[in-house]
C-alpha cells in the first residue's frame, strides 16, 4: 500500500477543535462527480468506557466547501451493558433531515447531526458506512463486522448541485471535553483505537500514517503502528 501525506492540506480543517491525531486517507480512480460510498472501518476494544474520546473520519462533498463526520464514542456502561455511541452529520449550510436520528446543527454551527446508542461489544469491530441513497441525500449505517447487525445513524438531504464524496479527507482523534475552556495535557485520559483502511464501490482505498499535532504535540504520550496493510492503531494519554 502506498502512503502519502494529507497533512499540511487538511491541518486547517482540524485545528478549530480539539483533535489530537489526524489520519489521512484517499481512494484513488475516483470520478470526477465523487464517491458514491464509503465505509470506513473503527475498532475500539481497549478504548475505556466512558464518554469523552470521538474517533472520527471527515469526508468532503464534490461542489460544498464544508464536511462531514462520522465515526464512534465510547460511552458509559448502561448496567452491564456496554454502549457503543456512533455519529454521522454535516456541516454543510442548507442540510436537511426528517429523520428521527438526527436534529438541526452541527458542533453549535449549520448542517445537521445524527447519532445512535447501541448495546454493543468493545471486542466487536465497526464499519460506519456512508451511502448516497437518491438526489443528495445520504445515510449514515453502523454495522458489527462480528455478527453482521446493521444500524441505521441517520439519513440526511443536502442542498441542491452537491456532489458525491471527494476522493479524500483526514479523520481525527479528539478528546471533546477540552472544546470547552482549558487543558492540561498530562491530564489527558488513556485511549487507544484503531483505523482501518476505508473501502468504496468507486475506488481502492488507502491509509496513511497517524500523526500528532495541537497544543500538545510530545506531551500526552502518543503512539502509533500499522497492524498490517489493513489498519493503523493509535494510543494516547496516561
Amino acid at each position: 500500500m502506498k502512503a502519502y501525506l494529507l497533512q499540511t492540506s487538511f491541518l486547517a480543517l482540524l485545528q478549530t477543535t480539539s483533535a489530537l491525531v489526524g489520519i489521512s486517507w484517499k481512494v484513488s480512480n475516483t470520478s470526477s462527480t465523487g464517491l458514491q460510498d464509503i465505509t470506513f472501518p473503527i475498532s475500539m476494544p481497549n478504548a475505556a468506557h466512558k464518554s469523552g474520546y470521538y474517533y472520527a473520519q471527515q469526508f468532503s462533498f464534490i461542489n460544498q466547501k464544508d464536511v462531514g463526520y462520522t465515526g464512534l464514542q465510547p460511552r458509559e456502561d448502561n448496567n452491564s451493558n456496554s454502549i457503543v455511541h456512533a455519529a454521522f452529520s454535516s456541516f454543510v449550510a442548507g442540510t436537511t433531515s426528517s429523520d428521527e436520528n438526527c436534529s438541526d446543527g452541527a458542533d453549535g454551527g449549520a448542517g445537521v447531526s445524527c447519532a445512535v446508542d447501541v448495546s454493543s461489544s468493545y471486542e466487536h469491530g465497526y464499519l460506519l458506512r456512508v451511502k448516497n441513497t437518491g438526489g443528495t441525500t445520504w445515510t449514515g449505517t453502523l454495522i458489527d463486522e462480528v455478527d453482521g447487525t446493521e444500524t441505521r445513524i441517520g439519513s440526511y438531504t443536502l442542498p441542491d448541485g452537491s456532489g458525491g464524496i471527494a476522493e479524500s479527507q483526514v479523520g481525527f482523534v479528539e478528546y471533546y471535553p477540552w472544546n470547552s475552556g482549558s487543558h492540561t495535557c498530562d491530564q489527558l485520559p488513556k485511549t487507544e483505537v484503531t483505523f482501518g483502511v476505508p473501502s468504496s464501490s468507486g475506488g481502492d482505498g488507502e491509509l496513511d500514517n497517524a500523526y500528532e499535532y495541537g497544543d500538545c504535540v510530545g506531551k500526552v504520550d502518543f503512539s502509533s503502528k500499522r497492524v498490517d496493510e489493513d489498519a493503523v492503531d493509535v494510543v494516547v494519554g496516561f
